[in-house]
């Protein structure tokens, strides 16, 4: 097996895994505060185990600003997947995860508000393109207020990435898995005010979903998505983001029988292809050296996703 090939096996993989985040969420039965801070905590452990096992303890890297920049883009992160759990539970997985998808949009935006960052025509054309996708994908009356409510909160999430992916950019000389393991820990005590212990005394089976959020989604996923994005192309990776969303819907409906209406499907391709567009336009230094969100996802962006 080729290199590359090998990688696109891994990120595949990585986004497969990124598909079920959802599932893992929603029957934990706990409280978007304890799901993330029960996350970061089995995450913390699985990453800080491979990291060890593997000496990237040994010439981290690491200088105060470095870290004070990862913990900074740590807490973009964790806010960020608090927001999109409660999108969950406001709306469905698939509606969400496919709001959430606007984070490349939001990123360019981003960069032309912080840094002054000139927008392109070949930009705003792909931006207002999302942005009819984003409105037929919506799909919902005024009057509708749960899936309003999630959509709000899933944009807040894309927009919180967003943060992450700016602060973390400027992060180098430093493995991403360290800089994943920063963000996860500076999650604990972030997240430790809002955590409700007590509501936890009764979850049984729902200890193993939050075990596996931690393990495999934040730990094994990294790990697939850091070794692939050494042997793939931008544009390939950007091609290969989209199976999130693919797996998301499909596990959503499979699950839960959830799924989008005609009229909202018809914003589904906009996005991805206005997605796809901004992302191959990235270079792969920022894909390199972004974060990774949950659910992660996009090229533009490898860490807590």
């Amino acid at each position: 097996m080729t290199s590359e090939n090998k990688g696109t096996a891994q990120l595949t993989a990585a986004m497969v895994l990124s598909g079920t985040l959802g599932i893992f969420v929603v029957e934990s039965g706990a409280s978007a505060f304890n799901v993330v801070f029960f996350r970061v905590l089995f995450g913390a452990l699985a990453l800080g185990g491979y990291a060890f096992a593997r000496g990237y303890f040994r010439d981290h890297g690491l200088t105060p600003r470095k870290l004070g920049l990862a913990a900074l883009g740590g807490a973009f992160i964790v806010f960020n997947w608090v927001f999109l759990f409660k999108a969950y539970e406001a709306t469905s997985i698939s509606l969400a995860t496919v709001v959430y998808h606007t984070q490349p949009f939001l990123l360019v935006l981003l960069s032309a508000v912080i840094f002054r960052e000139r927008l392109t025509k070949h930009q705003l054309m792909w931006l207002g393109i999302a942005f009819a996708g984003l409105v037929l994908v919506s799909g919902v009356r005024p009057g509708d207020l749960g899936s309003l409510t999630g959509i709000g909160l899933a944009l807040l999430a894309a927009l919180l990435y967003g943060l992450s992916t700016l602060v973390t950019k400027r992060i180098t000389g430093v493995r991403p898995h360290l800089i994943a393991l920063v963000q996860v820990l500076v999650g604990i005590p972030l997240l430790l005010p809002f955590a409700d212990f007590g509501a936890m005394s009764g979850t049984d089976a729902g200890w193993a979903w939050l075990v596996g959020l931690g393990v495999i989604h934040t730990g094994l996923m990294y790990v697939l998505m850091y070794a692939a994005y050494a042997k793939l192309p931008t544009a390939k990776i950007a091609v290969l983001a989209f199976t999130y969303p693919a797996v998301a819907m499909v596990a959503d409906w499979a699950v839960y029988g959830h799924h989008i209406g005609l009229v909202q499907a018809l914003g589904v391709p906009l996005i991805v292809l206005a997605s796809l567009k901004v992302n191959r336009a990235k270079s792969p230094s920022t894909v390199a050296s972004s974060p990774a969100p949950l659910p992660a996802p996009a090229p533009a962006v490898p860490t807590a996703r």
